[in-house]
């Protein structure tokens, strides 16, 4: 059964002039994480009836297991006075009656956690719409964040999509491009996405709304799709053997989770705010991929080639040692009493 926390009804509308104007529009929201806490307020502060937040249950934490972490929209939603739902699966026989008996014009998906069937997608009486951190059919899946970052791609930006059984496949309503700064890390792009994303909501549902005629969705170009899978401990592991640039792009697009990590003489760290070191070098790169060639007023390793060089190297700013907080490299060196010659594996 689901958890569910009761809001007042009749909360009062906030949000630009023309909210008062707008024919009340009933919302059902599905989100969980940070990213979508934006997309929750826009919909509050410009005067949707918000009828019911769908958020993943509190999450257990500690070493017991014993204190329960409420999701970030759960918190949002419960400062504005919402009725929160938090079943174990949206597939719950007692949650879709009770969300039915609310009669919802629309649902907004945002980062909710589970792929939606059906029953629940054709619940509503609009259908539903989904926020999703990338240009679709680009970087369809669980983490297209980090991996336009990884892969380098020089942008992305958000895509406000119909919702259809599938993963990411449903047609596209709007979108809004954003180029990648050169050093901007997962966590810093998020952060700027989830605002984004929660105006293109905005822009999209007044579309919808007032617009004569409404705007058609575009059916996605499947041969275009490309997929931003879930990161696993694996593919978070640096191999040193890549180019600089590559290495960079892995520990940018992980930062701050889960961390791109690696081992020195067997036990695990984790590397954070690269600075990629270019071709030529005086006096040629040298190193093996992972071999420090500076410990003293700075952290720089070997990596491999890039294209027409006999190896690469970048430099580390700031570290994460296992069981401990995340610091300056700088701070790291006075008590690692780490040697070039040293390698990293």
């Amino acid at each position: 059964m689901e958890k569910v926390a009761q809001g007042r009804k009749g909360l009062p509308q906030r949000g630009h002039a023309g909210a008062g104007r707008r024919a009340v529009v009933r919302v059902v929201f599905f989100g969980t994480p940070d990213f979508a806490v934006p997309s929750l307020r826009a919909l509050v502060g410009e005067g949707f009836d918000v009828v019911a937040v769908v958020t993943q249950p509190d999450a257990p934490q500690g070493r017991s297991r014993s204190t329960l972490i409420p999701p970030p929209v759960k918190v949002a939603a419960e400062g504005e006075d919402l009725t929160v739902f938090q079943p174990e699966k949206p597939t719950d026989g007692a949650f879709l009656l009770r969300l039915r008996d609310l009669k919802p014009d629309i649902g907004v998906v945002v980062a909710y956690g589970h792929i939606l069937k059906p029953e629940l997608l054709e619940l509503p009486r609009r259908g539903m719409v989904n926020v999703h951190p990338s240009l679709l059919p680009s970087l369809r899946g669980a983490a297209p964040v980090e991996w336009a970052i990884i892969r380098g791609h020089e942008a992305t930006g958000v895509t406000i999509m119909q919702l259809d059984a599938g993963m990411d496949s449903g047609p596209i309503l709007h979108q809004i491009p954003h180029h990648l700064p050169p050093d901007v890390t997962a966590g810093e792009l998020s952060a700027h996405l989830a605002e984004v994303g929660a105006q293109a909501l905005i822009e999209t549902l007044a579309m919808m709304e007032q617009a004569d005629p409404p705007p058609q969705p575009v059916p996605q170009n499947e041969e275009r799709a490309t997929f931003a899978p879930k990161l696993t401990r694996a593919i978070a592991r640096i191999d040193w053997t890549k180019d600089a640039r590559a290495i960079s792009y892995l520990i940018r697009g992980l930062d701050p989770r889960p961390g791109a990590w690696t081992e020195l003489d067997g036990v695990e760290i984790k590397l954070f705010n690269p600075k990629v070191n270019e071709p030529p070098f005086p006096g040629g790169a040298g190193g093996a991929p992972g071999e420090v060639l500076s410990a003293d007023a700075s952290l720089v390793i070997a990596t491999g080639p890039f294209q027409d060089t006999a190896g690469g190297r970048v430099e580390i700013l700031e570290v994460q040692p296992a069981g401990k907080a995340r610091m300056t490299t700088d701070d790291w060196l006075r008590g690692a009493r780490l040697k070039p010659g040293q390698r990293f594996t």
